[in-house]
């Protein structure tokens, strides 16, 4: 542990993505900056994101994208701080990269790199960094605010949070943000877990646990905003890229829709088509042709086993139906303990969206996760907090 000083001109509480961006841009500035974090090393949601290999940017991250109670809070920070902005600086330290699918950008190597390159930047700009680090309560006075800590007590002229949201709490999340911004009159927006998996009851989950370990093909839409990727069954209910995207929009009792073959217009031609030309194939034989044969038996039922021919022009177009527009209402979501983001948190109607900062308490500022913003799967969560830190580091 370093000795901390008694003052500062910027204090940020929270060592993520978010927060060492904030501390570079400030550093960079001229600006004394103590990071606090609470865990024993900074960026650890970063070292286990992507797989391991980072998913630190999405090359369309546009802001129509990200899910608010104002749209439009985003654009500022956002099209100030690109992703192209993002890749300029990992190609800066020689990190090399790929993208993997829609415009998602992995390191080619470890996450370790991108945590490393944020040191390495604070480090740059005199930034002090202090872990293990508890903050036990703020106040402002005279306009300055003063922190306690497990360290002691620092103060300073700006405070940036960037402590997160509520999401996987066993790597030290906690609503520390929402606690300090309704104690300076900041109001709160309803949090949910987002980017969760769906969980299932009665029949559906009996389905889904039958299914466990399947994946397959989806166009996943949920209050008007479809997803084109494969959904997972598992033993509690749906999983997968389509799953997690949707959930975001999701709300108690809300329906789900599936199309399960997203490739195929007229699945109800295509079984007709299927009886004329292969009259005494079974059923879930036709089919498996399209989807996993597990789920075939299964979506079939009785009738899988029967040929063709021997099924009405009623049964075909029933299961083309269900194969198409199959409604599913989840019974609720795995929740933070595995949802990677927070749907919700700190009105934007009461920020800045150039700066971040709080419109009632100069000096206050809220970025990242903490804030009612939240980008899709892939990379966009990570360009939020890239862009936020640094819309609050330039001015902070």
């Amino acid at each position: 542990m370093a000795t901390m000083r008694d003052s500062y001109d910027v204090i940020i509480v929270g060592g993520g993505a978010a927060g060492l961006m904030a501390a570079i841009e400030a550093g960079n500035r001229g600006r004394r900056v103590l990071v606090i974090e609470l865990a024993d090393r900074v960026g650890k949601k970063i070292l286990i994101s992507g797989g391991g290999r980072c998913n630190f940017t999405n090359l369309l991250a546009v802001p129509e994208v990200y899910v608010s109670g104002n749209p439009r809070f985003a654009i500022s920070a956002l099209t100030r701080y690109t992703s192209a902005d993002v890749v300029a600086l990992v190609e800066r330290h020689n990190i090399a990269y790929h993208e993997k699918k829609l415009g998602q950008l992995f390191c080619d190597d470890r996450a370790q790199q991108i945590v490393d390159l944020l040191l390495r930047e604070c480090a740059d700009a005199s930034v002090e960094i202090e872990t293990s680090c508890a903050v036990e309560d703020v106040a402002r006075i005279d306009g300055v605010f003063r922190l306690a800590t497990t360290f002691g007590g620092v103060a300073s002229e700006s405070l940036i949070v960037a402590t997160g949201g509520l999401s996987i709490p066993q790597m030290g999340a906690t609503g520390f943000a929402y606690d300090l911004a309704r104690r300076f009159g900041l109001r709160i927006t309803k949090t949910r877990p987002g980017l969760v998996p769906f969980t299932f009851n009665g029949a559906t989950l009996e389905l889904c646990n039958s299914l466990s370990g399947v994946s397959v093909d989806t166009t996943v839409t949920c209050n008007g905003v479809s997803w084109r990727e494969n959904i997972l069954f598992t033993h509690r209910g749906l999983s997968g890229p389509a799953i997690l995207q949707a959930s975001s929009y999701w709300h108690d009792g809300d329906d789900v829709t599936i199309d399960l073959l997203p490739e195929l217009d007229d699945v109800n031609a295509y079984l007709v088509d299927q009886r004329s030309r292969r009259p005494t194939i079974d059923l879930a034989v036709a089919v498996g042709d399209l989807i996993p044969r597990r789920l075939a038996l299964a979506l079939c039922g009785a009738d899988g086993a029967r040929p063709l021919g021997a099924l009405s022009n009623k049964a075909l177009a029933d299961l083309a139906f269900d194969l198409k527009k199959g409604v599913l209402r989840p019974a609720t979501t795995e929740g933070y303990r595995v949802a990677e983001v927070t749907v919700g948190g700190v009105d934007t109607s009461d920020l800045s969206s150039q700066t971040m900062e709080a419109r009632n308490t100069p000096g206050l500022y809220f970025i990242g996760e903490a804030v009612d913003v939240t980008g899709p799967l892939g990379g966009y969560n990570f360009q939020w907090a890239w862009s936020s830190g640094h819309s609050a580091g330039q001015v902070a």
